[in-house]
């Protein structure tokens, strides 16, 4: 498979930096952080292009389909950017062994498996992957091959997307199995930030410089006074909870949802022992959200021994939304 590609050559390189770019985005989208990722020029970037449409932009492999089919499509892209990656570095006149591979969201699950799953090829020095959407059941990393290859993974905490939590996930276990991981986890979306490119810059630096840079994870925020509650936890901690309980259905990329999340938390603070306050993500248990017919969110629930006795529906200042929930209105 041919891919479109651009090059763009640091006036210092010695080595190659593959990046490949996101699903709907073109081999242009990542250029952009060239100056921040490698300020000294020190690599000769190469930028592909998926090969599939996925309007406005392109894709690595088609998403939709049977369980089979995606293998198949998962398969061919990864061998494709296998490929280029040997035809680039001869073609510049460089070591496989040297060159990093990275990339953003579908490129970057794509650049951990190029990077990390069994390969017969020489594995490259590292693998940078911001905000990696990794296709469930697709990465097979090979730990014992892949050990001495430094990872560093990029997350958005309020990425609307992707949750951060599997990428931390993989961190985890990454590290756990002895691999040189760093993890960043950032309050940004489905994105990069100033804050993320500079760490990105540093680790890219020290593998340029032939180290295999490895950190303790960092601590995740803490969960605050509203507790997530699931599927499986709901009929403890909500119906059978012995004080009125108020259920704060959201997703992460619902908008007002994150305008009325400091509203929730403010009222767990203010009614401690007399409520108690959690919230479901609808997108990670749709079954409650069918259950208690939750077909628009923010919806703000109060539940009573055991029942849903009252919701409020939408982002609304605290009075209004106390007052729609039949609670005493606080000043």
């Amino acid at each position: 498979m041919d891919l479109v590609t651009n090059v763009v050559s640091g006036s210092n390189a010695d080595r190659l930096l593959l990046l490949l770019h996101g699903y709907g985005a073109d081999e242009r989208d990542l250029g952009g952080l060239l100056a921040y990722l490698d300020p000294d020029g020190r690599f000769a970037t190469v930028l592909p292009r998926g090969p599939v449409a996925a309007p406005p932009g392109f894709s690595w492999f088609d998403v939709a389909g049977e369980p089979d089919d995606l293998a198949d499509a998962f398969a061919e892209a990864l061998a494709a950017v296998d490929d280029l990656l040997d035809a680039a570095c001869a073609e510049h006149g460089f070591e496989r062994a040297q060159a990093v591979v990275g990339g953003f969201s579908q490129g970057a699950g794509l650049a951990l498996a190029l990077a990390l799953g069994p390969s017969e090829r020489a594995r490259p020095a590292g693998v940078l992957a911001l905000s990696p959407f990794v296709t469930p059941g697709l990465l097979a990393v090979d730990l014992e091959g892949a050990s001495e290859v430094p990872v560093l993974l990029q997350h958005g905490t309020e990425d609307p997307m992707i949750p951060s939590a599997g990428t931390r996930g993989l961190a985890e276990a990454l590290a756990e199995a002895g691999l040189p991981v760093v993890y960043g986890e950032y309050p940004m979306g489905h994105q990069v930030s100033a804050e993320s490119m500079e760490q990105a810059q540093q680790w890219l630096a020290r593998v340029h410089d032939g180290e295999r840079p490895s950190e303790p994870l960092p601590e995740p925020e803490p969960e605050g006074l509203v507790k997530s509650v699931t599927t499986a936890s709901f009929p403890t901690e909500v119906l059978g909870a012995d004080v009125p309980v108020i259920v704060d259905f959201w997703a992460p990329w619902c908008g007002p949802c994150r305008q009325v999340g400091p509203i929730v938390e403010q009222i767990a603070a203010m009614r401690q022992g007399s409520y108690k306050v959690v919230k479901v993500n609808i997108d990670d248990e749709p079954q409650l959200a069918q259950e208690y017919d939750v077909q628009s969110i923010p919806l703000i629930g109060l539940f009573r021994n055991g029942r849903l006795e009252r919701a409020s529906l939408g982002a609304k200042p605290r009075p209004q939304l106390e007052a729609e929930l039949g609670m005493l209105v606080i000043p």
